[in-house]
């Protein structure tokens, strides 16, 4: 399984909090000391939580669910998307619009809409229409793409969420929390790790500390996916086997 790397995590500027005057104090248990006035968060401690994280993240995609990632900070939305993209699993990195897991069945709505424009796009109906309409339409449609087409392919609820700065992402804690949805995410020593159920303590700032920790926590996924794979391949193989016995 993937792991975290003590050095990398170092290199990445993981270790780098925020300013002392402005910690949250349940972190003192991930804070290995103060300098320049800036809180620097125990390594060993960011090691540990997010092997954890990463191994619950494997198991997760194994069974064939989904983990969604929420990740609307400029220095940390571009990287997320492309990471987790290649991973096949669904994110949000424009804007967490309230009601996103507690209203789902709207949100289905919307992406049944957007799956309605691109068919018409796509089969010819758009230049059946007037020129007015069709713009019209077209807005709509690249308005929902940017805010739900990185979700499109969520049937229902996921089975967990991983979020970059629960701080800004406090609503979709919220919401994960009222729903009994599991909660992973990179926590900064301005926020509180109790919030979420795997805290993973480093800095959520730096698109360099962000990337190393989505480069663990994917990697792990996409061996559970793998892992899954396998186990199905192999499923089938002993089915058909069976079949020619019988035969």
């Amino acid at each position: 399984m993937a792991t975290a790397n003590y050095k990398e995590l170092l290199e990445a500027g993981c270790h780098f909090g925020h300013l002392t005057r402005k910690w949250n104090p349940n972190m003192a248990p991930y804070i290995f000391m103060e300098k320049n006035g800036i809180h620097i968060i125990d390594l060993n401690k960011t090691v540990a939580k997010l092997d954890e994280a990463a191994a619950a993240l494997s198991q997760i995609a194994k069974s064939g669910k989904k983990v969604l990632f929420v990740a609307t900070k400029k220095q940390a939305k571009d990287l997320t998307a492309q990471k987790v993209e290649e991973i096949n699993m669904p994110y949000i990195t424009e804007r967490w619009s309230g009601g996103m897991l507690t209203n789902f069945a709207t949100v289905r709505k919307a992406v049944r809409k957007l799956n309605s424009l691109e068919k018409m796009e796509k089969d010819g109906t758009f230049d059946k229409i007037s020129k007015r309409e069709r713009l019209s339409k077209s807005r709509q449609k690249d308005k929902l793409n940017k805010n739900i087409g990185s979700i499109s392919d969520l049937n229902r609820l996921p089975a967990a969420l991983f979020i970059v700065d629960i701080h800004k992402e406090h609503i979709a804690v919220a919401e994960a929390k009222k729903l009994g949805i599991p909660t992973f995410a990179i926590v900064d020593t301005n926020s509180n790790p109790n919030e979420v159920d795997f805290a993973i303590p480093a800095n959520d700032d730096s698109s360099a500390s962000v990337a190393k920790i989505l480069d663990v926590v994917c990697a792990s996924i996409a061996e559970g996916l793998s892992e899954r794979k396998a186990s199905k391949e192999a499923s089938k193989k002993s089915e058909a086997v069976a079949e020619e016995k019988e035969a």
